[in-house]
């Protein structure tokens, strides 16, 4: 018997209209804009919720076929994977000091004033 609950599943991804937004307001504002993207980045989510996978072809433990595997960090392929990371992603921007946008998920902003 096989049981799927995704519960939530969501990918929030960063729209042209705010990635031209922000490019517009840098460049008439003389703004410094920092962009980074993290190798692994989904294999450092962790899970809040149990989830259960069957053993793969070539990873089945001899005797115990039977078995599944219990998760306890997310895996490329997971509905759940792309959520896990914006969580973590979120809280640590927000952590950080930086403000996110009411109408734009994957727009933060953090301004500092810089001594001339």
């Amino acid at each position: 018997m096989h049981i799927l609950d995704y519960h939530e599943t969501f990918a929030s991804v960063a729209r042209y209209d705010t990635i031209k937004l922000l490019l517009a307001f840098a460049t008439y504002n003389s703004w410094k804009i920092h962009q980074l993207d993290v190798k692994l980045a989904f294999l450092n989510g962790l899970l809040v919720e149990e989830i259960y996978i069957d053993q793969s072809d070539g990873f089945l433990v001899p005797g115990k076929e039977d078995k599944v595997y219990f998760l306890k960090k997310v895996l490329y392929g997971l509905k759940q994977t792309l959520r896990v990371w914006y969580e973590r992603m979120d809280n640590h921007l927000i952590q950080l000091g930086f403000n996110k946008s009411q109408s734009k998920t994957t727009l933060y902003m953090k301004i500092t004033m810089v001594k001339s």
